[in-house]
């Protein structure tokens, strides 16, 4: 059975934008959902957040797929920094790694002040997916364009979806769930 961890970003929640829609149609599937609640923007460190990941910190194994939207997506690499084991894929989405503007620095600095440890990321994943559009409002596309260069793949480049959120027309993310359907194949 394949774990799936979703994670929000600064200010988010697990009810908020396409989670869940995404969740409802990844468990029709016989996929395993989880959406943890990180605290934010209050006490929002990465302290914080592994301490509430710790709760989860078992589903992560050779099955598991992360998504990550916005700081959530960065908050995902942290992971794959220290696993130790290799998952089946994961989904960044619109994700800052300190390329300003980032609308959201102050609350999100922690997260991306520190280098990345690109090369333990890669070795803990089998696959990647980078989604940004060129609009986004909150996190500039260079961030997109530079995490997925990192990563060693292409990024899906998107047109006037902002940061891929409700206010943007994402209650559901239709794209996305087709390319994870593909990874649980």
């Amino acid at each position: 059975m394949t774990n799936v961890l979703m994670f929000h970003g600064t200010g988010g929640h697990p009810e908020e934008n396409w989670f869940p829609w995404l969740r409802k149609e990844l468990e029709a599937l016989g996929c395993r959902v989880f959406v943890p609640q990180f605290p934010t923007p209050q006490n929002q460190t990465p302290e914080a957040w592994f301490k509430v990941f710790e709760e989860y910190a078992d589903h992560l194994t050779p099955d598991t797929i992360l998504i990550g939207h916005s700081l959530g997506g960065t908050f995902a690499l942290r992971i794959l920094e220290n696993a130790q084991t290799s998952i089946k894929a994961a989904f960044i989405i619109a994700a800052p790694i300190g390329i300003l503007p980032i609308k959201n620095y102050e609350t999100d600095r922690q997260f991306v002040e520190n280098p990345f440890d690109w090369a333990k990321i890669r070795k803990s994943c089998k696959k990647f997916f980078v989604f940004h559009s060129e609009d986004d409002p909150l996190v500039s596309v260079a961030n997109g364009w530079e995490l997925a260069k990192n990563l060693g793949v292409d990024m899906i480049y998107s047109k006037n979806s902002g940061h891929f959120n409700e206010k943007t027309g994402y209650a559901k993310f239709e794209k996305l769930l087709e390319l994870v359907k593909e990874e649980l194949r």
